[in-house]
């Protein structure tokens, strides 16, 4: 997820994702919207004793609400450094928090592989909720404060424990879900255990977005998507994980010989005729034995057609080159071509191109070793085309 960094903290960069922009003023206009209707259930809860009418009137309920909204998502924030914390104390990378629509992402450089990290890890941040929710508890009733002060003590009090409740309910890839995960990882293999907490998760969105359609919360419907979404793509993901442990990228790329390249020399129009001639929609662009860019059916269309016979492909190519050595394991093929929004990349040792591995071959090696077709890790390399 990507997003504004705005600082670093513990080593973890801090972004803002644009939807957090968009929802930050629109929670504060929603709680301030309710700030008359929460201060009974608040001085009963807590004992706040704040008179009636004592928050109404002028500007006092927007600012209460902006200071609200403000003071959840800082304690988001923390939820997320409660996992991010301790999943660095068992050695694993944090590569940001992002603070976005539905709260806050902390995304590992790497997933927990071990049921009892994974399980402290998820755990930790509806504690540090909790931990939170009684603080803020403890200074209202300790504490004289004004009105407006305790108003939004005592509401960020009763979310953050509202927040640690509904992350443990068992909607993966929530934290509930993931200490699902984890507890039945001690019992069955990684893969399997995703894919049963996986399913519990899709049927808590289900549920989740049915209960948002008859509220008319909208908010909550979308969540329920996004849940959804999150626990198939999980599931997916470690299932790909799990299959292509050992396959590196030298078992599964179309070897340098067979790999179809194209010269910098060659005109736009031409490149658009081999493209259609051959059935390929990208070219590595090799120049004197040397990978010198890419080439793919978007650059040359980019250019006009009364113009294509006077471009080159050095004009449009991407010089950019993305490139793996043979050697690199297949899973992290993938995941480099997934944040680089890549169909393919080239392979490369000692500077020259020795082959191409695609999305394509990548995937058609899952198959064959989820049907049972794998042997010694070594897949056929003569695929019918060459596709970035």
């Amino acid at each position: 997820m990507r997003g504004i960094r705005v600082g670093r903290v513990a080593g973890i960069p801090i972004q803002l994702n644009w939807t957090f922009l968009v929802v930050l003023p629109v929670f504060a206009w929603l709680i301030s919207r309710q700030v008359a209707r929460l201060v009974d259930p608040l001085n009963g809860l807590l004992g706040l004793g704040i008179a009636p009418g004592a928050l109404g009137g002028g500007v006092v309920p927007l600012v209460l609400g902006s200071a609200a909204a403000v003071g959840l998502f800082l304690s988001v924030l923390c939820h997320e450094f409660g996992h991010s914390l301790v999943a660095m104390r068992y050695g694993y990378g944090i590569e940001s928090i992002t603070l976005w629509l539905f709260g806050g992402v902390a995304q590992f450089e790497e997933n927990p592989d071990e049921w009892r990290a994974e399980l402290v890890i998820a755990i930790m941040g509806p504690a540090v909720s909790v931990g939170l929710g009684v603080g803020f508890a403890a200074v209202a009733l300790a504490v004289s404060l004004p009105p407006t002060v305790a108003f939004v003590v005592g509401y960020l009090a009763l979310m953050n424990v509202v927040l640690a409740v509904f992350n443990m309910l068992p909607g993966f890839p929530m934290d509930g879900g993931r200490v699902l995960r984890a507890l039945l990882a001690s019992r069955y293999p990684y893969p399997t255990a995703t894919k049963l907490a996986a399913n519990v998760g899709k049927l808590f969105a289900f549920l989740m977005g049915f209960v948002g359609i008859l509220s008319q919360d909208w908010l909550l419907v979308g969540l329920a998507l996004f849940v959804y979404v999150a626990a198939s793509g999980e599931a997916q993901q470690t299932a790909i994980r799990a299959a292509l442990e050992g396959v590196t990228v030298d078992d599964v790329m179309t070897p340098g010989p067979a790999v179809q390249t194209v010269s910098p020399a060659t005109t736009v129009g031409g490149l658009l005729d081999r493209m259609v001639r051959e059935r390929h929609t990208g070219y590595p662009v090799v120049d004197g034995g040397q990978i010198v860019g890419m080439v793919t059916l978007e650059d040359a269309q980019d250019v006009r057609e009364v113009e294509r016979d006077a471009y080159r492909v050095g004009d449009v190519m991407a010089t950019g080159v993305v490139s793996v050595a043979p050697e690199t394991d297949a899973m992290a093929a993938l995941e480099v071509m997934q944040d680089r929004g890549v169909g393919g990349l080239v392979v490369v040792s000692d500077g020259g191109l020795v082959g191409l591995v695609s999305r394509t071959d990548l995937m058609d090696a899952f198959e064959i070793i989820r049907r049972g077709g794998r042997s010694d890790g070594v897949f056929d390399r003569g695929g019918p085309a060459q596709r970035l």
